[in-house]
């Protein structure tokens, strides 16, 4: 079948250096030979207006040019129409394109798109909301809320953000109800993860994997601050074990285990974010994986 891609190009994901994105484009794939179309994302995230195009005009592909976010919401959109995705990465994280192995160097994301290697991947829902890479409550939710509000994007600004919050960070109450346990904490945040990082190679989920049909979950349990650092240091480099979630012990500073589907009473309404953007808060948050529910252009292991 004729390669036939769409291209959605966000304007405004990560720093700047993306004037030229469009040319590169257009050069690549017309050396390529592939059939191409470039749209502007959306503000609204809602991508079902290229569904008619898409099925009219016998797109096989899908390629993102943004961060997490737009990723997330193409692709909640347009999964069902049986497209491959690729990603440019863009963002200020690109964590999924990270834990897949593509490249933020542009050139090098297109040798992916356009050696045509997909695989299937898992995504979740989170009350109805499709998300693909990492969501989270407390903490990194609230710097990403406050991120959003910068007019400067990109690393540095997101550092300044996670600092500033660091000293001003508090603990939140969550009811917690797996598929094996029910357990009431303080955590400063959970994380709940089908990549392994949030971004930038900084890995919080090192077991998680794109398509073993798990959600890797994350939980900032310690009781003080100052050790909140070390612990997190310990997970981010591996050192903390996955657990059987019938065998949580709460008093750990970190909780670490993998499960198809979780349920999340936000009782001290902690702020949350679905796939690095800010979201509303919800008093009762309930989780599923969706498995192979897309598939991903990547390079081959």
């Amino acid at each position: 079948m004729e390669r036939k891609i769409i291209y959605i190009i966000n304007p405004i994901s990560g720093t700047g250096g993306r004037r030229n994105l469009h040319k590169i484009v257009e050069r690549r794939s017309n050396e390529a030979g592939i059939s191409f179309q470039i749209f502007p994302s959306v503000e609204s995230g809602d991508y079902g207006f290229l569904k008619k195009i898409i099925e009219e005009e016998q797109v096989t592909d899908i390629v993102i040019a943004g961060g997490d976010g737009t990723v997330s919401q193409v692709v909640g959109s347009l999964h069902k129409t049986g497209v491959n995705f690729g990603i440019i990465p863009c963002g200020s994280g690109n964590g999924l394109a990270l834990a897949a192995g593509i490249s933020k160097k542009a050139d090098k994301a297109l040798d992916v798109i356009f050696a045509g290697h997909s695989e299937p991947t898992d995504g979740f829902v989170l009350n109805g909301q499709f998300a693909c890479m990492l969501s989270g409550l407390g903490f990194d939710a609230k710097v990403a809320h406050d991120f959003a509000k910068q007019p400067k994007r990109g690393l540095s600004t997101y550092i300044k953000q996670v600092f500033r919050n660091f000293f001003h960070a508090k603990s939140y109450r969550f009811r917690i109800t797996s598929e094996k346990k029910q357990l009431d904490i303080e955590a400063y945040f959970i994380s709940i993860a089908n990549a392994n990082q949030f971004g930038n190679h900084f890995t919080i989920a090192p077991k998680a994997s794109l398509s073993d049909g798990l959600l890797d979950i994350v939980i900032m349990a310690s009781p003080h601050k100052l050790a909140v650092l070390w612990q997190t240091m310990q997970q981010v480099g591996g050192f903390t074990p996955l657990k059987d979630p019938s065998q949580i012990n709460p008093k750990k500073g970190v909780i670490y285990f993998q499960t198809e589907k979780i349920s999340i009473e936000n009782l001290s309404q902690a702020p949350l974010h679905i796939d690095g953007d800010p979201a509303e808060t919800p008093d009762t948050i309930e989780v599923k994986v969706k498995k192979q529910v897309f598939r991903l252009l990547k390079p081959k292991a």
